[in-house]
């Protein structure tokens, strides 16, 4: 796991069983680490039920292989580290009450961010109040750098509305007679879902395609019949969906009865998901989704991450486990700098100030902040080509052509 001090977690994979504590529980973890000292907590909520529970059980699959790859090659600063992982339900009320537990009852060391931009914006104020370090996986929306935190760093390439970036640019440097000229938008009510969709639509519409249909739906819609309805009557030749997992599935399934069948069409976060072709009936092809990360990546640390987090698992990481391993490799960086990993003002002040002021090398590729916290790159555009999900975009690192116009689904 390379950092950009040049200081190394070790480069060797280890078999060693994973070192955790309870994850639906309290900090249940007693006894020290390595010759004695006592272990790194480290506090996390995440959303294991409710809303957002799918891709949250992704981000705890990848906080807890980074966790046992840690203390498989000698912990943190010779100390192994301990999760302490709570469901905050996707709850965001509930999700600022399990960072006060975890700060102020357990006395954790550290804290990891949660999964949702809504999730991420209250938790972070909690450890900002308390002088926290607050490194997130997942609040990618705009909102989240807006709010004055200078203790919030995010752990991907790049903030939502940057998403597409790479897609817009092709989008809009076709040749005339096959760029789309209309486009549709079904977007979740949620930050990080409009930030991804609109960040595209501002691009396309600039670029002269025009939008002809654009339907905004609350976080627990599952009946989909007439939004899909209002896209298939809007004919769009681009349709964007500004979803997470379920909503994406609903509404292809949905625009699929209706007999609808655009020349492209992009859905946020959905299409990284495992499941994903078996929950749509395995009609796949040529369907887009944005990506900060891939297993295919020559990042130098992301070997090691594939290898070990397939032996543990059982398959390779997707995105939101890469996140979740990015989010830990990043805070262990600044540790292993300051050589502190402790809640006291002092140490926690030395952790923030050296990342904004260094880059850190992660599965993810290099990452480096502005004074908000927004990484300064850019995300990968994939598309399931013969029946798997490959890089298409940018040219430079693309696994395979982009298909246009998509076969129909």
């Amino acid at each position: 796991m390379k950092l950009s001090n040049g200081l190394r977690l070790g480069a060797l994979l280890s078999t060693a069983a994973l070192v955790l504590t309870g994850c639906l529980s309290g900090n249940s973890g007693q006894g020290g680490g390595e010759g004695g000292e006592d272990p790194i907590r480290i506090g996390i909520s995440l959303p294991l039920t409710g809303d957002f529970s799918e891709p949250g059980k992704g981000v705890r699959r990848g906080y807890e292989a980074w966790a046992g790859y840690v203390n498989a090659n000698g912990g943190l600063l010779g100390r192994q580290v301990e999760l302490t992982i709570l469901d905050d339900q996707s709850n965001a009320d509930r999700v600022a009450a399990d960072y006060e537990k975890l700060i102020n009852q357990d006395g954790v060391d550290l804290v990891f961010g949660p999964f949702s931009t809504r999730l991420v914006v209250p938790a972070a104020q909690v450890a900002e109040d308390y002088g926290f370090l607050f490194v997130e996986p997942a609040g990618a929306a705009e909102e989240v750098f807006t709010q004055g935190f200078d203790n919030l760093f995010y752990a991907a390439p790049a903030v939502a509305n940057d998403h597409y970036n790479h897609l817009a640019e092709e989008i809009l440097a076709m040749p005339a007679g096959e760029r789309p000229e209309t486009a549709a938008y079904a977007v979740m009510d949620d930050p990080f879902a409009q930030g991804t969709a609109y960040g595209l639509k501002e691009k396309l519409e600039a670029g002269g395609v025009r939008t002809v249909a654009d339907e905004v739906y609350p976080p627990n819609t599952t009946d989909f019949g007439s939004i899909a309805a209002k896209i298939a009557d809007s004919n769009a030749d681009i349709m964007v969906g500004g979803t997470q997992y379920q909503d994406a599935v609903n509404l292809i399934v949905s625009l699929r009865q209706l007999g609808y069948q655009p020349d492209m069409a992009a859905f946020s976060t959905a299409p990284t998901n495992p499941e994903f072709p078996k929950a749509i009936g395995q009609q796949t092809e040529g369907i887009i989704s944005p990506t900060g990360y891939t297993p295919e990546a020559d990042y130098p640390s992301n070997k090691e991450f594939v290898d070990y987090y397939t032996e543990q698992n059982g398959a390779p990481p997707n995105e939101d486990e890469a996140n979740a391993w990015t989010t830990g490799q990043v805070v262990a960086a600044a540790v292993e700098a300051a050589g502190c990993a402790d809640p006291a003002p002092e140490c926690q002040g030395k952790l923030i100030d050296w990342l904004h002021n260094n880059e850190v090398d992660t599965v993810v590729g290099p990452l480096s902040w502005d004074e908000a916290g927004r990484p300064q790159g850019a995300h990968l555009i994939q598309q399931y080509v013969d029946g798997e999900i490959k890089i298409v975009l940018p040219e430079d690192t693309k696994e395979a052509d982009l298909i246009h116009p998509k076969p129909k689904w």
